[in-house]
């Protein structure tokens, strides 16, 4: 089989996955129905995916290589702090918009700490560190300098502040998640404001004990840490 004919049917797979997610749920969707619907044999679809939690995987990927894609205007353009921030979650909802539906259903398996399909699980560490790669260049083209002994926290805590705008995203019913788009913006100020506020060095301590705090407290984000240090 050819690299493009194994890439073609490793997306049949994960989209036909996605749709059966949506239409039946995720508990209730099963490899063998994916391998039947998508026109493949179940061996052939483990091939590709050793499961579903895998698949949410491929689901993981997809997203942030599309949000890596779609902020480069944004982050390629802009040079105020604010405005790159609200681009980048923005662009993040604008991206995610028609899998809502799918997130509300898989939600209460990632929010299981123990779950692979957790954001702060070991399987997720790529997309994780991914999504954390986009804020640190956030930072590193504004024209707001961030102290150097902050370049490592602050994108981390910023991807923190990002997974709560996406849970508050799975469960916002306004239309076309409008209140969710508010809260990013009003998010992107408060945090810019807050970075500045970090320039000030009797206030840099705090923000180290929070980083502290959830790298201690956080399951995954303990490796994450671990992870930046070795690169």
């Amino acid at each position: 089989m050819t690299a493009a004919k194994s890439e073609q049917t490793r997306t049949l797979i994960l989209e036909t996955a996605l749709r059966l997610f949506q239409e039946r749920g995720y508990d209730k969707t099963t490899m063998r129905a994916i391998a039947q619907e998508a026109g493949v044999s179940v061996g052939n679809a483990y091939y590709y995916f050793a499961g579903k939690e895998h698949l949410v995987q491929g689901f993981y990927d997809r997203i942030g290589a599309e949000h890596q894609a779609a902020v480069r205007e944004v982050l390629d353009n802009e040079t105020d702090l604010e405005t790159r921030l609200t681009g980048v979650l923005t662009a993040w909802l604008e991206i995610a918009a028609p899998y809502h539906e799918f997130a509300a259903q898989f939600f209460k398996n990632a929010a299981d700490p123990e779950s692979p399909l957790s954001p702060f699980s070991a399987e997720s560490q790529p997309a994780r560190e991914a999504a954390i790669s986009i804020h640190r260049e956030v930072l590193a083209g504004a024209k707001a300098k961030v102290p150097a002994d902050l370049e490592d926290v602050l994108p981390e805590l910023m991807w923190l502040s990002q997974m709560g705008l996406v849970l508050y995203w799975v469960f916002d019913r306004s239309p076309g998640r409008e209140r969710t788009r508010r809260l990013a913006g009003r998010g992107a100020r408060l945090t810019t404001r807050g970075i500045a506020l970090a320039r000030f060095r009797v206030l840099r301590p705090l923000v180290h004990e929070v980083h502290e705090l959830f790298t201690d407290f956080l399951p995954g984000m303990a490796e994450t840490a671990a992870a930046r240090k070795r690169s």
